[in-house]
């Protein structure tokens, strides 16, 4: 499996040459807990999520992702923030492609569904939200949190 490497304003960092549509989820529980995955491809703590299909909507591919990362099935609620930011560029090792960052954060409630693991994690748990700032995240997942846990309601342009 290859791995994923996050750049941010790096004058090192490789020149982006795609934009893939992508969604990461916020999902709460009953207790105010976030779900949570640690990625097989970095290691690192991260909202589920990812790339959006031809043929499916961007909250479509929310609710797939976040059930092939999570096992947990979701109802997605609101907007949580649009990130685009043309410094952070994202490296994907198993191909080479270079991506600039595009990702619409959605927040969803739990429907159904246990937690478990897959192939993209690792690890799989509900984490109450005084234990996120311990967990090791890429900055941009960090900011994506913070951003969510500072303002809920609000939709955050980044």
């Amino acid at each position: 499996m290859g791995r994923r490497i996050d750049y941010y304003d790096d004058p090192d960092a490789p020149r982006a040459a795609s934009l893939v549509p992508s969604a990461n989820v916020v999902v709460t529980n009953d207790f105010g807990e976030i779900l949570l995955i640690r990625r097989s491809d970095n290691g690192n703590w991260a909202l589920p999520g990812g790339a959006m299909d031809l043929g499916e909507s961007l909250p479509d591919a929310a609710v797939r992702e976040t059930a092939e990362e999570t096992g947990v099935d979701v109802e997605i609620t609101g907007l949580a923030g649009l990130y685009t930011d043309p410094r952070h560029v994202i490296l994907y090792t198993s191909d080479g492609e270079v991506r600039q960052e595009f990702s619409v954060v959605f927040v969803a409630r739990a429907v159904g569904g246990t937690p478990k693991t897959s192939a993209e994690s690792t690890e799989v748990r509900w984490v109450p939200v005084r234990e996120i700032g311990a967990l090791p995240m890429d900055r941009s997942m960090r900011m994506r949190l913070d951003h969510f846990l500072d303002a809920p309601g609000d939709v955050h342009l980044g």
